[in-house]
């Protein structure tokens, strides 16, 4: 069985063929960094327009080097929803006419079980039942899962999700986009201690999450600091240092708290903010201080990518759950179980 994978729910494009769900023969991605930058953050329009640009091209290129004509696919999945309405158009689009062409089935996919399936990309083996923390510029979310392609909603962020703190943050700081990266780089350099910020919706009654207050402290700190404070020679590190400790203490918290509550065995982690380095080694210390195992795909896999829709697609192909070809994708899509 070979699917073929189309991803373009934001700002980066991707393609991937999969064999027998094991083998990745190619897995393409067009990043639109250089185009956001300048804007501070994903211009919308600007990333459907890159989408039309490059997805033909990143198809032939993608079947060349997997080595595998367009006629021998046998399915073609494709990313529904969540994300930028223009976005999804573009690759929904882009599928149905490629299935329709072909007379092959369509496979519609939820984009955050697309992350969570990343993990099975390198860790196909995982225990159940699990716990799922799926964080990224625009989800924070915790799910409960019995086995693969089951995910019962437990925790969510109730305003902004960690990977739009990371950017907000970044852009107060003058640092860039996107924020995650620079921050967790400079953070390396800092002192944690410096400028400890107040983990945020530290309640054991529930599993959701809230980072709008930690932003409002950061910036309610820089308004209150001193011109010479924040001229020092190792302040931005400092303070990125202890603003990501308190995002990042918050993510460990609260999913060892839904590990707790849902008995389980395993921790996954995914989706871009997953990359973060402090949250990679704070997780697997503190699952292991616990007795859980912990899978966090490579950071190549947090990240959008082409691969973790088609893992994602084969459940679906295996349960006969096609899309029609009149399907529309769908900016605020819900992952049910």
């Amino acid at each position: 069985m070979i699917i073929l994978s189309i991803e373009s729910s934001c700002d980066e494009t991707a393609i991937a063929i999969l064999r027998d769900g094991q083998t990745i023969l190619a897995d393409l991605l067009s990043s639109q960094i250089d185009l956001h930058q300048a804007y501070g953050g994903v211009v919308p329009e600007l990333a459907c327009r890159r989408h039309i640009e490059i997805i033909g091209p990143l198809l032939n290129e993608a079947l060349a080097e997997a080595k595998v004509p367009l006629a021998e696919v046998d399915a073609i999945a494709v990313t529904a929803g969540p994300g930028l309405i223009g976005a999804l158009l573009v690759g929904v689009s882009f599928a149905k006419s490629l299935a329709y062409a072909l007379g092959k089935p369509l496979l519609a996919v939820h984009h955050l079980e697309g992350h969570i399936s990343a993990a099975f990309i390198e860790h196909p083996d995982i225990v159940f039942p699990a716990v799922a923390l799926v964080v990224s510029g625009g989800h924070t979310n915790l799910y409960a899962m019995l086995k693969r392609g089951s995910h019962r909603l437990i925790g969510r962020t109730v305003d902004d999700a960690a990977g739009e703190a990371f950017d907000k943050g970044a852009r107060m700081l003058g640092l860039g986009y996107p924020g995650g990266p620079i921050i967790d780089r400079l953070a390396k350099k800092g002192d944690v201690q410096k400028y400890p910020f107040t983990r945020p919706y530290r309640s054991k009654e529930h599993t959701n999450f809230s980072f709008s207050g930690l932003k409002t402290a950061l910036r309610q700190r820089l308004e209150k600091m001193p011109a010479a404070e924040k001229e020092a020679p190792n302040f931005q590190a400092d303070i990125c240092a202890g603003f990501q400790d308190a995002i990042v203490g918050s993510l460990v918290e609260k999913t060892l708290l839904a590990a707790k509550k849902e008995k389980v065995e395993s921790i996954i982690v995914c989706g871009g903010v997953a990359s973060n380095s402090l949250l990679r080694e704070w997780i697997k210390k503190e699952a292991e201080r616990h007795g859980l195992a912990s899978h966090i795909p490579s950071a190549r896999y947090c990240t959008d990518n082409g691969a973790m829709i088609a893992m994602a697609a084969c459940t679906q192909f295996d349960r006969s759950i096609f899309a029609p070809l009149n399907l529309n994708p769908s900016p605020s899509l819900a992952l049910s179980l």
